[in-house]
């Protein structure tokens, strides 16, 4: 009764009481395929005085005549959920041969291959998308959800809400869908990690560690209400009471300026702006001068080197305890399902398939683990010269200008808050370990009244 056209129908009856129509079917299946609608929509048109006809059956008011549509209807109904049966069927049965059957999720189309069939295949730019979100969100480059929506917001291919921003929804569903980790679920068919055909856009270690990272409390120095304009928005903090400096926009004459500023009521800088180029501008001086100690960096180098080498025996010696550890996880969750079998508790049933899921991640990354080899010495020495590069001059980075690079120098270069005072610039700040190991910032820092 609530479908478009059956809706548009009645209330064409409605809006022309007086007039007499003859509502025509090609078939009593395209009347209805469901009894109890069947009789609601006879007596919608029994009401509204309008004579049904249909191609295939005579509409009788007679009792035999009732009898007969009523037993048709029925049929219908059956009909309809014989084939939705077998449509569940089909599709889980495919579900469970590795091949994903519902609508294509974002970064995804379906594709028709020779040895697969209709599988998902990457829908390129939006693939990288969502690698870049994801990815970004597990190795912290993005700290919160609201980064994330943040970013996407700036790609017009994302899907966007009515108001033209991404909504928090969409956020949620990308971390949670296991499909981009190459794997297929589905509870209420009883399906739950299975290996799939599909390319996946990121590993499953990275989705696993998307969801340890959802399960704890990350603080950090995002808000919700961080604005583009201010790159050091929740990093800067005020040098006399320690709180968060704010930030916004000043009009002036002919044209709006950017500040900073402490809104502590007690604090004695309440109220007292500082422009964003002074201070962003002192950061990128700090920034240049991060120069890490010549020697140390060499040895440290040497060290990346030798730390790799030794990894990459270390790999070869354990691919056979990796196998081990893969058949022994197979071989604790034979032994549970059996005990589901024989279980009639449950409380013990929910426990033995809680550890099951565990053990199938585990299962999963150690396989995944398997099937990627150790990267090239190649692969290593170009990502080693980017990181080193990054650790010798940050600043050409933050010069850039581009706010989500600048804030994710921030994040990388810095362990804790920035302190900054109005008079005297910014305190000596707290450095992530890499600095600190390369060498830390010059003694100019000692000239601002740093420890």
């Amino acid at each position: 009764m609530k479908r478009p056209g059956m809706v548009a129908l009645l209330s064409f009856l409605d809006a022309q009481p007086d007039e007499s129509f003859v509502v025509i079917f090609d078939d009593l299946k395209r009347f209805a395929r469901d009894t109890r609608f069947h009789l609601d929509l006879r007596d919608a048109f029994r009401k509204r005085g309008a004579i049904i006809e249909c191609l295939n059956f005579t509409f009788d008011e007679s009792p035999e005549s009732e009898f007969v549509e009523t037993i048709m209807a029925a049929q219908g109904q059956l009909e309809r959920k014989q084939n939705g049966r077998q449509v569940v069927q089909k599709m889980k049965a495919r579900m469970q041969s590795g091949y994903y059957t519902f609508s294509a999720p974002f970064g995804y189309r379906y594709d028709k291959t020779r040895e697969h069939g209709k599988m998902l295949v990457r829908d390129e730019p939006k693939a990288s998308i969502v690698q870049e979100a994801l990815e970004g969100y597990a190795n912290g480059r993005f700290t919160n959800q609201v980064d994330i929506r943040n970013f996407l917001n700036t790609k017009p291919e994302f899907p966007k809400g009515k108001n033209g921003v991404v909504r928090q929804q969409e956020v949620t569903r990308l971390l949670n869908r296991e499909v981009y980790c190459g794997l297929i679920s589905y509870a209420p068919w009883g399906i739950s990690k299975i290996k799939g055909h599909h390319e996946p856009i990121v590993s499953a270690e990275t989705f696993w560690r998307i969801q340890e990272r959802r399960k704890h409390r990350v603080i950090a120095p995002a808000r919700k209400n961080i604005g583009n304009d201010f790159a050091l928005r929740g990093v800067a903090v005020c040098n006399d009471c320690g709180a968060p400096l704010r930030s916004c926009w000043s009009k002036g004459k002919t044209k709006r300026h950017p500040y900073y500023l402490c809104q502590t009521k007690s604090c004695q800088s309440y109220g007292k702006s500082i422009r964003r180029d002074k201070l962003e501008g002192d950061v990128g001086e700090l920034l240049r001068q991060l120069e890490p100690n010549p020697g140390l960096f060499a040895m440290a180098k040497a060290m990346f080197r030798t730390a790799w080498d030794m990894r990459a025996v270390q790999v070869a010696r354990e691919a056979k305890t990796v196998q081990k550890q893969i058949a022994e996880a197979q071989k604790q969750i034979d032994a549970l399902l059996d005990r589901i079998v024989e279980s009639d508790s449950p409380t013990v049933i929910k426990a033995y398939e809680k550890k099951i899921d565990t053990l199938e991640t585990e299962k999963i990354l150690l396989e995944e683990n398997q099937a990627n080899p150790a990267r090239s010495t190649r692969d290593f020495d170009a990502a080693l010269e980017l990181s080193l590069m990054f650790l010798s001059k940050p600043w050409k980075l933050w010069e850039s200008g581009n706010i989500s690079i600048r804030r994710t120098v921030l994040k990388l270069v810095f362990a804790d808050h920035l302190s900054y005072c109005r008079e005297t610039g910014a305190r000596t700040p707290q450095l992530s370990m890499p600095f600190k190991v390369l060498g830390g910032v010059t003694h100019a820092w000692g000239n601002n009244g740093g420890s």
